[in-house]
């Protein structure tokens, strides 16, 4: 952790705590004026940190910023996800950074922030609106012990932390669509694009890529897609901290990559599960240029989509563009 997140750490804990410049001396182990300096960069950021000869240094209030220091001083200890952040005020795609560290041999783990988009994506080639500083736009780089036809999985842990973490930060509702939509009012929130390096029978690395709208308007969407999607301010009717939300939906995916690698899946399933909107209704799926419809019945211990045609057989589905029909 970088001094400034360490620095930010300590006048979190507890909120409100005042710290002497000896004290920051003692607990980050550097001179006084190493301490003056980054308080006075940090402030240079927007964070409101005031000071007082006898009382020491205190935390007023931090921007509504996307700073990798911000993050990790919010985000606590993890194992895997998270444990490095960086943060780009504008690039083509998250993903695409997360897999040229992939590339270059970076751990798993790194976490891939964005301001903006240029060319942010979504799930069939669809482009993700992604306006500068109004919501989360950002990519994990992991390295699965996965085989190709099991790495839905991800996916789905992915689905179940977020909906998990936006609950905690907005105590709105959340719904899953199956395979990677998140909705609040019937309205699409947020998305997962999985992508993936892979031999025949193992998961090289993946690239979660993960678009959240948190303080866009409704003029921020286009038009033809006002109906269909939402952001976290309209359907809470306030705007929400993206930096705190940003480290709580880091935690809750580190808590559920873990499940996973210990083989623990079948939990996370079951959670996903009760949140899921697409089980138990009729729908339509195209797969390319094929469309297959019936009863989406459950996910198998991989996470793919078990549907039940309308032909009666049961088919097993890991992805396609999924529609669902009116009763």
């Amino acid at each position: 952790m970088t001094l400034d997140a360490e620095i930010l750490k300590a006048l979190r804990a507890p909120p409100g705590a005042e710290f002497s410049a000896a004290d920051l001396v003692q607990r980050l182990r550097c001179s006084r004026s190493t301490v003056r300096s980054h308080i006075e960069g940090l402030r240079a950021l927007g964070y409101e940190i005031v000071s007082d000869p006898h009382r020491g240094y205190r935390l007023v209030s931090a921007p509504d910023l996307l700073h990798a220091d911000e993050i990790l001083s919010l985000l606590g200890p993890v194992e895997v996800v998270g444990r490095d952040i960086h943060v780009f005020k504008e690039t083509t795609s998250t993903n695409d950074v997360a897999e040229k560290l992939a590339r270059d041999g970076v751990r798993e783990g790194v976490v891939v922030f964005a301001e903006s988009q240029t060319r942010g994506r979504g799930r069939l080639g669809r482009r993700w609106v992604s306006p500068p500083g109004k919501g989360l736009w950002f990519s994990v780089l992991l390295r699965p012990n996965l085989s190709p036809q099991t790495v839905t999985q991800l996916t789905v842990a992915a689905a179940t932390a977020l909906s998990r973490a936006i609950r905690q930060q907005t105590d709105l509702a959340t719904e899953i669509k199956w395979p990677n939509d998140i909705l609040v009012q019937g309205r699409k929130v947020a998305g997962v694009l999985t992508e993936l390096s892979a031999e025949l029978d193992h998961v090289n690395h993946a690239v979660l890529g993960i678009g959240l709208n948190v303080n866009l308007t409704t003029g921020d969407f286009p038009p033809e897609l006002r109906k269909l999607a939402t952001s976290l301010k309209v359907s809470a009717g306030r705007p929400v901290r993206r930096a705190e939300l940003a480290a709580a939906i880091l935690r809750e995916l580190d808590r559920d990559y873990g499940r996973i690698s210990r083989g623990q899946f079948t939990a996370v399933a079951d959670e996903w599960e009760g949140q899921c909107t697409t089980l138990g209704r009729h729908v339509s799926i195209r797969l390319g240029d094929r469309r297959v419809t019936g009863r989406a019945e459950s996910i198998d211990e991989d996470g793919a989509l078990q549907l039940r045609t309308d032909h009666g057989h049961l088919e097993r589905i890991t992805g396609g563009d999924v529609s669902l029909e009116k009763s």
